[in-house]
């Protein structure tokens, strides 16, 4: 039997990202509200409360780190880096609640727009615009390393288009007095954050169902490990993903051939994976004739 180790961890780089994100974002969120408040815009209250999810967001994020560094235990033998998906899914949950608010309340408004402060929305809204693009640049690099940053790199996202938006909506109602257009803006910042919501949640609940990673086949795979020198058949095969960039493999191999000579194609099938699918966390059991569940044919159980 073998078990590839393969854990380096970019957790402390991570967390150092998402406290300098914290920080500005946290600052402004008060600045924001109290501003959508005395303007009367919506869509300044929706990008309001946008950050004020990034601002929670993050902080789960942080925690979820925190968390997922504590080592294996006996009850635990994988360790809390679980917490990190964990934190992925409550974000995005967050995401479609406030997504649901914003578009209730939107519709509430078109059959009677209130009076908006189109100058005071707008310089507010520029702030907002300088804050989140400098949060999302710090974010930006490691959110395609872990889910739980894919997740507050989303909110930040979608927090910098509604800042567009907002900016957009108060110059024409400015120009044009048409105080609809906050509503009809705050519409399209939900309807454009909900698919991107949804793709986050479902990442998130494949990791926690154990299904494969996206970007893997298990049947490439299950092929790949049988063009292996001496192989003869693979079975019992599992692919799936503790975190997002943590990918783990188990499997039955059967090779009669090589009976003398395990350690190195145990070697040579970890390299394999490693090298082609950057698969790190490997467990094999070496069979010289197949057992009971190859015999029945159940390749993937």
């Amino acid at each position: 039997m073998s078990a590839h180790h393969s854990h380096g961890s970019a957790s402390e780089r991570h967390e150092r990202a998402l406290w300098v994100a914290l920080i500005p974002t946290a600052g402004f969120m008060v600045a924001e509200i109290v501003g959508g408040v005395l303007t009367g815009s919506l869509a300044l209250i929706s990008d309001a409360s946008h950050m004020a999810t990034d601002v929670f967001g993050i902080a789960i994020a942080i925690a979820a780190i925190r968390i997922g560094r504590r080592p294996a235990d006996l009850r635990r033998t994988f360790g809390y880096e679980r917490f990190e998906i964990l934190a992925a899914a409550l974000n995005a949950i967050l995401l479609f609640g406030v997504a649901a608010y914003i578009l209730v309340e939107a519709y509430r408004r078109l059959s009677a727009p209130p009076e908006i402060q189109s100058t005071s929305m707008l310089v507010i809204a520029v702030i907002g615009l300088v804050v989140n693009f400098l949060a999302m640049r710090i974010l930006s690099e490691a959110q395609g390393e872990s889910l739980n940053l894919k997740g507050a790199y989303l909110e930040v996202w979608s927090d910098l288009l509604g800042s567009i938006g907002v900016i957009a909506a108060a110059l024409m109602i400015r120009f044009t007095g048409l105080t609809w257009i906050d509503s009809l803006v705050a519409i399209g910042i939900g309807l454009w954050v909900l698919p991107r919501t949804w793709s986050l949640f479902s990442n998130a609940l494949n990791v926690l169902l154990e299904g494969v990673p996206q970007g893997l086949d298990v049947e490439e795979i299950r092929v790949a490990m049988t063009e292996v020198s001496g192989v003869t058949d693979i079975h019992d095969l599992h692919v799936w993903s503790l975190t997002g960039g943590r990918v783990c493999l188990t499997a039955h191999m059967v090779a009669p051939s090589r009976a003398a000579d395990q350690d190195i194609l145990l070697e040579e099938m970890n390299r394999m994976l490693r090298d082609r699918f950057k698969i790190g966390h490997v467990t094999l059991q070496y069979e010289r004739v197949p057992c009971p569940d190859a015999m029945a044919g159940h390749r993937f159980l």
